[in-house]
């Protein structure tokens, strides 16, 4: 094989050995008749960690990737290593999509159109009155900007350190619209007044195993999201089935949000019905 037409992208993130990136991006690849190798680069294995991360973005631009997605716990400490930012990382904080292109990094992120063709297809008809956001970290922000372009009026974004909450709030004040936004002070009472529930903290992944809030909150009328999806069924979603919520786990966010990058890292348009077709397949 001739490596000199290897298109190469990959991931860069912590604990992120389970990802199913390699396999959504190759395979659609595949179908669209491109090779590419798609490379896991892991901080939890990589001398320095998270530190090591402007020394890897200059390694993997040097070896001509295509670009690569970024995941937790790197979707903001990216941002001052990038030449240039799209309107919607700016707007979000948050980039999950680095482009190399004549000479220049972009960043873009896709995770929030992800999460709302995601809730679309998943949970057609549930309300948006009111939503209480669990985290507000890089994909949270992706969530927020989802739920306030999917029309939410309320969102009330729980945080263990309450400064990063308000900061949330802060930063998606120009873009609300008429969406409210507030920083949850008590979790019980806004939960009972909610319609939904979205988990956009790392707890449920493999590494980080658990409920993100007590299930005794859970009850059948509130819907349940979560954005992790190793495992596809979290904690949180085996709780919040057995009290009688409709659920929607991760797995539709990644298929659709890696739609997104790979169109953006190869020019060419993928088949995002296809890509979760395959994903479903081999879950």
């Amino acid at each position: 094989m001739d490596d000199t037409k290897i298109l190469r992208a990959g991931l860069i993130g912590a604990g992120i050995g389970a990802s199913r990136s390699p396999f959504m991006h190759m395979t659609e690849a595949r179908a669209l008749g491109l090779d590419l190798s798609y490379e896991l680069l892991d901080l939890d294995r990589i001398a320095g960690g998270i530190d090591s991360l402007p020394r890897i973005l200059g390694e993997v631009r040097e070896r001509n990737y295509l670009g690569v997605n970024i995941t937790h716990p790197v979707k903001q400490a990216v941002l001052p290593l990038l030449d240039a930012l799209s309107d919607d990382v700016r707007a979000l904080g948050a980039c999950n999509t680095v482009v190399f292109r004549d000479g220049r990094s972009i960043g873009h992120n896709t995770d929030w159109f992800g999460f709302a063709e995601n809730f679309r297809r998943g949970l057609p008809g549930a309300s948006l009155g009111r939503v209480v956001q669990l985290g507000a970290g890089g994909a949270g922000s992706a969530v927020t900007f989802a739920l306030i372009k999917m029309g939410a009026r309320r969102i009330a974004i729980h945080e263990l350190d309450p400064e990063r909450a308000a900061a949330a709030v802060a930063r998606f004040a120009a873009v609300a619209g008429e969406a409210e936004l507030v920083v949850c002070r008590d979790l019980d009472e806004e939960i009972a007044g909610a319609d939904g529930v979205v988990n956009c903290t790392p707890i449920g992944m493999a590494k980080h195993p658990g409920l993100p809030l007590p299930g005794s909150l859970l009850r059948p009328e509130l819907w349940v999201a979560d954005i992790v999806y190793v495992p596809l069924v979290t904690a949180l979603l085996r709780t919040a089935r057995a009290r009688g919520c409709r659920t929607l786990g991760g797995g539709g966010m990644a298929v659709f949000q890696a739609a997104e990058a790979l169109g953006l890292f190869t020019g060419k348009m993928p088949d995002a019905e296809r890509m979760l077709t395959a994903f479903e397949k081999t879950a």
